[in-house]
């Protein structure tokens, strides 16, 4: 009898620990870093002690949702350069869906929190900016983007755009998120751009000003 109980019991702890992850993605989205962890228990549906099992400090578990919104993104990058035969709606598909894993949270969460230097996430910011940089290299070299950005630009961008306001009292303008990223992507096409400021910006340069 035990051994049927034993694979039931991981898998319950597997979808506890992913409650957890979901649902401490969208604290840290509302209250930042500081998101108190008995909201977060109680959002994911389980008790305290049932999230100190699985994380043993606030740093763990930040770093499990950076992983997570990290890996998700590079999944969508990876399925976008798959599934669509037009580069440049690829990109247009990978940035929608970066926003929707409000990848724009991200930088205050690693920013000062957790070990910048940690191999995993490490390993997965560099998954993420290689994918990032491929969709960008293939619209450009199909003539469908502007040759004067950089995946850091259109990075930048996105994660201004999709950065919580600080403040409750801050109008909710997540409604408009994907029609300002629209906007955004539109003036990265090739047609009569006019002339940017500066120089395209690289995601390695980001990570050394970072």
């Amino acid at each position: 009898m035990t051994t049927v109980a034993a694979p039931r019991r991981r898998s319950d702890a597997t979808r506890n620990r992913e409650r957890i992850v979901a649902a401490a993605r969208e604290a840290f989205v509302e209250y930042g870093a500081l998101a108190p962890l008995d909201e977060i228990a109680r959002r994911a549906g389980v008790g305290n002690a049932t999230l100190y099992r699985n994380f043993a400090d606030r740093r763990t578990l930040i770093q499990q949702v950076s992983l997570a919104v990290i890996n998700r993104v590079v999944a969508h990058a990876h399925a976008a350069a798959a599934e669509e035969p037009d580069s440049f709606a690829a990109v247009s598909r990978f940035v929608h869906a970066a926003a929707d894993e409000r990848i724009g949270a991200l930088c205050s969460l690693l920013t000062g929190t957790i070990d910048p230097d940690d191999p995993e996430l490490a390993d997965a910011r560099a998954e993420m900016r290689q994918a990032t940089e491929d969709l960008v290299a293939r619209a450009q070299a199909d003539g469908l983007l502007r040759t004067d950005v950089g995946a850091g630009d259109i990075v930048v961008a996105m994660s201004q755009l999709t950065r919580p306001l600080p403040g409750a009292a801050c109008l909710d303008l997540g409604p408009l998120v994907h029609r300002h990223l629209q906007l955004l992507l539109d003036g990265l096409r090739t047609a009569t751009p006019s002339p940017l400021p500066g120089h395209a910006v690289t995601l390695e340069e980001l990570s050394r000003r970072a």
